[in-house]
């Protein structure tokens, strides 16, 4: 039985084949004579779209569909694109709320976003995602979900603020605009999960072969993944899946011979499509299931950059055709997606419509959205109101303040070999290190000097009060200490810094203002920002506010702390990422993610 939804397409459509079939109806708008981009053909060549309230009514010559009230927008010279569509992000890593990442990315050609909200599904579990799907609702463009379908990523080794499990699907999947399960990073280490915890493959079965029978997709994550390990992670996902954490050319080969959707990420601080699209410019296999996505964005990057139409600019760079490049991000995310309606120009789909003046460089001159113009020369044209969101996802911060000597690594003598994160900058991977530091007071300190500083994570949630220490190189920091309560995916408090007292202060700090980043120097606090939405997201401040903010912080850390790698936060972030090789540090201590262990800090 058809919808409400169905019956009113039904008619709109028949007003379409009304304007196309009699001479007495016509289009509303036609963007005359422009360099129409086929997605479908790979080609570009001058035609016409009419479009006819929110859809596409032809391609080609409009001139009989021109009457006395059409709007006739003269596109010469100019180029017609399918609106982008980001097939991989997460609103939390901007910082944003939907509404105002949506304010930043629409100017730059962007129509569609499929977002994983597991960043607030580990904090707050169902209530969070519901809450960004309810403000999905509001906003102009297209915005879908996938979900987790479990928290945290790896049970015994971190701690989530929810657990979600199989158990949860049936009401999440079910919410308006889900359409699956986002990224199966619960068996990103498929060996070890195997042998170590193979109850959660099985709860994993549960919920995808569950998605799939009711028509949803589901994205994969397999990160070094080859053979028998790779077949078993595709199917864990119950058919046909992606992955956006393939970082070389050899990986990316092996996924796309085996049928995954690979999605070459490229964001603020992971940048993998350089090294993935030599598997197409190098091999010459065939790039239909190659798919561009962010991931991570920033807001100064979506404001000074812009977003997918960068993404597309810097892969035409590596020596891609435009209209290919451009192929990853309409046609072939809309068909792993099933997004019918939209990736291609064509009759009775959406007009959903990029207007490019340089094709190289990526230009974005206008956006119009359902037939809509939204934006010109990178101003948005259309209004959109500041959300708010309620308080049931606010307070979610609530373990104690610490002490200085909740941090202390014991150890020995008056030297120690410690274990050592290495930073990998604009990677989620990092390195094994082992170093000999000072010793004080029967800890282990940071050695400025070898740019080995502490670092900790913070269970913020209030469930076991544990705390995770080791020592990271890659920052460089020469005094002084951040904290944040941004820590993939569970997002308890992360901090680094070069001595226990500066720590100290910018955790209490964090915990104070309810979550967020606090920078601190000389036991206060110099520099903060508050992040109430599940310790993530603000929704105080606008898009610009934040980037302008975030720039504040990040030129706070450099000049004052001496801070050697950009955009420090999303790197400190990643740090805790328990699925990703070779070290990284949760709450319940340093993990070797390869051997699916936690190792004390201190070689004995």
């Amino acid at each position: 039985m058809l919808d409400a939804k169905k019956i009113k397409q039904a008619m709109e459509y028949r007003e379409l084949i009304d304007v196309l079939m009699s001479d007495k109806h016509f289009a509303d708008i036609v963007l005359y004579q422009g360099n129409v981009i086929n997605v479908l053909t790979r080609e570009i060549y001058k035609a016409d779209i009419a479009i006819k309230g929110n859809y596409i009514l032809m391609v080609g010559d409009a001139d009989k569909l021109i009457g006395p009230e059409t709007i006739v927008v003269d596109v010469k010279g100019k180029y017609l694109s399918p609106g982008f569509i980001d097939s991989h992000m997460h609103f939390e890593s901007s910082m944003l709320t939907v509404t105002e990442f949506s304010r930043l990315s629409i100017p730059s050609g962007t129509t569609t976003l499929v977002a994983d909200p597991h960043e607030i599904g580990n904090a707050l579990g169902p209530i969070g995602m519901k809450a960004m799907a309810e403000e999905a609702s509001l906003v102009p463009n297209h915005v879908h979900l996938v979900v987790p379908a479990l928290t945290p990523d790896c049970p015994g080794l971190e701690t989530a603020g929810y657990d979600v499990t199989s158990k949860d699907m049936a009401e999440i999947l079910n919410y308006p605009n889900v359409i699956g399960i986002g990224e199966l990073q619960g068996f990103s280490n498929a060996k070890h999960v195997y042998r170590n915890t193979p109850e959660v493959i099985t709860d994993l079965l549960a919920s995808t072969v569950y998605a799939r029978s009711i028509g949803k997709i589901v994205d994969g994550n397999a990160p070094e993944l080859f053979g028998n390990e790779l077949a078993a992670h595709i199917i864990s996902t119950a058919g046909e899946c992606s992955c956006h954490e393939t970082t070389t050319k050899e990986e990316c080969v092996e996924k796309l011979r085996q049928g995954v959707y690979v999605f070459m990420r490229e964001g603020s601080t992971q940048r993998n499509m350089a090294e993935c699209i030599r598997a197409v410019t190098e091999e010459g296999l065939d790039s239909r299931r190659c798919i561009l996505a962010t991931d991570d964005m920033v807001a100064e990057d979506l404001e000074k950059l812009g977003h997918m139409n960068e993404i597309v600019k810097r892969t035409i760079a590596e020596g891609v055709n435009p209209v290919e490049a451009i192929q990853m991000v309409t046609i072939n995310p809309a068909t792993y997606f099933g997004l019918k309606d939209r990736g291609i120009l064509s009759p009775g789909n959406l007009a959903d419509i990029a207007v490019i003046s340089d094709l190289n460089e990526m230009k974005v001159e206008a956006v119009f959205l359902e037939g809509k113009l939204v934006a010109s020369q990178g101003q948005l044209l259309i209004d959109l109101p500041k959300y708010t969101y309620p308080d049931n996802v606010k307070n979610s911060v609530k373990c104690k303040p610490l002490k200085e000597e909740d941090l202390k690594i014991s150890a020995s003598g008056n030297e120690a070999t410690v274990r050592c994160i290495g930073l990998i900058p604009d990677q989620n991977l990092s390195e094994s290190l082992e170093l000999r530091v000072k010793t004080q007071q029967g800890a282990a300190m940071p050695d400025v000097k070898q740019d080995a500083l502490e670092i900790v994570c913070v269970e913020r949630y209030g469930r076991n009060g544990s705390i995770g220490k080791a020592f990271v190189k890659g920052f460089g920091l020469e005094q002084g200490a951040f904290a944040e309560s941004v820590a993939h995916d569970t997002h308890n408090i992360m901090a680094v810094g070069t001595n226990l007292k500066d720590m100290v202060a910018a955790i209490n700090h964090v915990i104070e203002i309810g979550g967020g980043i606090a920078v601190a120097k000389n036991g206060r606090i110099i520099e903060d920002l508050r992040l109430p939405v599940g310790g993530l997201i603000t929704d105080e401040l606008t898009g610009p506010e934040v980037s302008k903010k975030i720039a504040t912080l990040e030129n706070t850390v450099k000049e004052q702390l001496g801070c050697k790698v950009h955009a420090p936060f999303m790197h400190l972030s990643f740090l805790a990422l328990s699925t990703s090789p070779k070290w990284k540090i949760t709450d319940q201590g340093l993990i070797d993610v390869n051997n699916f262990e936690i190792l004390p800090p201190v070689v004995e």
